[in-house]
């Protein structure tokens, strides 16, 4: 199975396992993994405006050692995001959804709002 780890996932898979429910963990050790180029982007924003100690040059430089795929944005992914309800206002949760929807995978996710989007999204 394919999965794509949220923002807030992937950097608790690089950097604070023990933050991943069992749930998490298992999926993940169980899966084909994908680290969007959007939670890279979401987080070189936070980490600029002070919102996020994190260095996104680090997180992704850790995505392949940690056994991830890189999901680049494709113009697809973008374009999808037109068919989203106004389930979720965070324009980088909102891209994460579409793509999983695009490509197909199952987005992993801690925000329990993003359940609204349907079964593809996977709460853990």
């Amino acid at each position: 199975m394919r999965v794509l780890l949220d923002t807030h996932l992937l950097l608790w898979a690089l950097s604070s396992p023990e933050r991943l429910s069992n749930q998490a963990r298992q999926r993940i050790n169980s899966s084909e993994v994908y680290a969007s180029a959007a939670s890279i982007w979401e987080i070189s924003i936070k980490s600029a405006l002070g919102k996020l100690k994190a260095d996104p040059n680090e997180v992704l430089a850790g995505v392949e050692p940690a056994g991830f795929n890189h999901l680049p944005i494709a113009g697809g992914h973008a374009a999808k995001v037109v068919e989203l309800p106004p389930i979720h206002k965070d324009p980088f949760d909102r891209l994460l959804v579409a793509q999983a929807r695009f490509e197909p995978m199952i987005l992993l996710t801690d925000d329990d709002l993003l359940r609204g989007y349907g079964d593809f999204v996977e709460v853990v």
